[in-house]
């Protein structure tokens, strides 16, 4: 596998910008060290913090990416192996294992601050636009196999999740959930249907 170098890593960075580690960090994190596998290719996608992809790194090799560069700047610091860029615009895989704590919440126009940290949360008006791309491409990266964990919240519609994958030809079964003020938040892991078994 080929990944770009990093041209920010000299750049300073403000933390103010950046999604520090809360419940669905926690929780996709939790996910991850029960479902990775040792000599499994991980590629976290919108790393943020870095936490995951550092605490998974202890385990099998890790790539991360993240469109902010205060997030790609402070993962690095953390000693994660990040890029940055759009999803996984112009990353190789392929990768066994995906890991993706999107950005799910329901925002208005109106509601937006246009900063980096937003682009850490806002979803569009339904919480599922940036799911929606990843769904449609996400299996230019994934390996033959692969798994995805994503996580959600019931704030961004669960149903309506796992019809878009199942859209793209994916499974996508509740892996963890745990309810936290006011929503209740999902791992989802995620799989190519197995077209033997859609045929039966």
């Amino acid at each position: 596998m080929f990944f770009p170098s990093n041209p920010f890593l000299h750049m300073k960075y403000d933390r103010c910008q950046v999604y520090s580690p809360e419940a669905d960090t926690l929780m996709l994190l939790a996910a991850a060290r029960a479902e990775v596998r040792p000599g499994d290719r991980v590629l976290e996608v919108g790393t943020g913090s870095g936490l995951v992809a550092a605490e998974i790194a202890r385990i099998t090799r890790v790539v991360a990416t993240d469109i902010s560069p205060h997030a790609v700047l402070c993962a690095a610091e953390a000693g994660v192996d990040v890029v940055r860029t759009d999803l996984f615009s112009g990353i190789r895989g392929p990768f066994d294992l995906v890991l993706f704590n999107p950005p799910y919440l329901p925002t208005q126009p109106e509601e937006r601050m246009d900063d980096w940290l937003e682009h850490a949360l806002d979803g569009g008006a339904s919480g599922r636009a940036v799911i929606e791309r990843f769904a449609h491409n996400v299996g230019d990266v994934l390996a033959p196999g692969g798994r995805i964990l994503l996580l959600i919240s019931s704030l961004t519609g669960l149903p309506e999740v796992q019809e878009l994958f199942a859209c793209h030809a994916y499974s996508a079964g509740i892996a963890m959930q745990q309810a936290v003020e006011g929503e209740v938040l999902f791992v989802l892991k995620i799989s190519r249907k197995d077209r033997n078994t859609d045929d039966s």
